[in-house]
């Protein structure tokens, strides 16, 4: 049962990041920033948050540093609008994931094309 109760802290934390992001943080370091998963440790006492950015690198750095500096007070929100006994602490971590896939899906193109 900790694995379905896990679950569903992970994609409701992803849920209420992703409104934050959306809705409340106005940093203008924040570009186009997506919540693609969350792992939350079993003692839920710390939570990796992995998120894409829309952008080049000097996007990616400003979106992570305004994630970083805003750590607090998205923990805050947390806590005031889960039901959660204990918050986790929150680290940001970079996916770089779909830029990976569609890096290989050019590649792909690239060689059918040459054929």
């Amino acid at each position: 049962m900790q694995g379905k109760r896990l679950d569903r802290v992970n994609q409701l934390i992803r849920e209420e990041v992703s409104l934050l992001l959306q809705r409340e943080l106005k940093d203008p370091r924040l570009g186009f920033v997506t919540v693609t998963e969350v792992e939350t440790t079993k003692d839920l006492r710390s939570a990796k948050v992995f998120v894409s950015v829309l952008g080049d690198e000097a996007q990616w750095a400003s979106s992570l540093a305004a994630l970083v500096h805003a750590r607090g007070f998205i923990r805050n929100w947390l806590r005031e609008h889960l039901e959660l006994r204990v918050t986790p602490e929150l680290d940001f971590r970079a996916d770089r994931s779909l830029e990976h896939a569609a890096r290989i899906q050019q590649l792909l193109k690239q060689l059918s094309v040459e054929r």
